[in-house]
């Protein structure tokens, strides 16, 4: 009798009562919230991206405006112009967003990492550095910043490596991976060399997969993937000169700062 009086008690709760609302999970904001988000983190990083979202949406909105009176359908060119406008101002937000992101991690160890995980499709990378050195014993996060570290990408321009840290050990790390590549695909692969850095000669950060794609396309598609394959095979069988006491895993870039969090 009990479990029936207290299913019946129950009953007119769920039937009158108010159901209370689902609580968002603050980890995982709506499509507005993570505009809004990146919006704020590009505004603060860099100012004058407001300045190109309206001139973009404002501009798209004249010449439609002009187009209309031209042909006398002002309404009717507006309906088309104003999407096509958003569409412009959100393709700015997302460029400048991300080089403002990319300009946030600059300096920190493993920010190539990062950048490789935007490159698009043809693109073969590895999340962890094919090779690094180190002066000394690694402890920590911040004697990373004086190791050199090399990163592979395979695509149709061939095999690319990407250095950071002292030039130095960085050159000769990356001599020594260029020698350990050409015996494994074959001279007909061409190995390029590039190196993250501030100075004259280095690539910025932010900048760095505009230059990957500007190489010369040298191989097919399927040579690509036939490449990646044989070096992927290559880091199985022998591990990369990582100094004692460092972990490359824990040298990644946090990803939510590409997303403004």
């Amino acid at each position: 009798m009990a479990s029936t009086d207290s299913s019946s008690s129950e009953e007119p709760k769920r039937r009158f009562g108010r159901r209370t609302k689902k609580q968002r999970d603050p980890n995982n904001p709506g499509r507005l919230a993570q505009i809004r988000q990146v919006f704020q983190m590009t505004r603060r990083n860099d100012p004058a991206s407001v300045w190109w979202m309206a001139l973009a949406f404002f501009g798209i909105i004249l010449v439609a405006l002009l187009v209309g009176l031209w042909l006398d359908l002002v309404i009717y060119c507006l309906l088309i112009g104003i999407p096509l406008a958003v569409l412009a101002a959100v393709a700015i937000l997302g460029r400048r967003a991300e080089r403002a992101a990319f300009t946030q991690i600059e300096g920190q160890p493993g920010a190539p990492a990062a950048v490789l995980g935007s490159l698009r499709r043809g693109w073969f990378y590895e999340q962890e550095p094919v090779a690094a050195e180190s002066g000394g014993k690694v402890r920590g996060m911040r004697d990373l910043q004086n190791a050199a570290m090399v990163y592979r990408a395979v695509g149709r321009p061939g095999v690319v490596l990407i250095t950071e840290g002292p030039r130095g050990s960085a050159q000769r790390l990356a001599k020594a991976e260029q020698r350990k590549v050409t015996r494994v695909v074959g001279p007909e692969v061409p190995v390029h060399t590039l190196h993250v850095g501030k100075g004259d000669q280095d690539v910025p950060l932010h900048k760095l997969t505009k230059r990957l794609k500007r190489f010369d396309k040298k191989i097919s598609k399927q040579e690509a993937i036939v490449v990646h394959r044989r070096l992927q095979a290559l880091g199985r069988q022998a591990k990369p000169p990582v100094p004692a006491g460092m972990d490359p895993r824990k040298a990644r870039v946090d990803r939510r700062a590409l997303r403004g969090r």
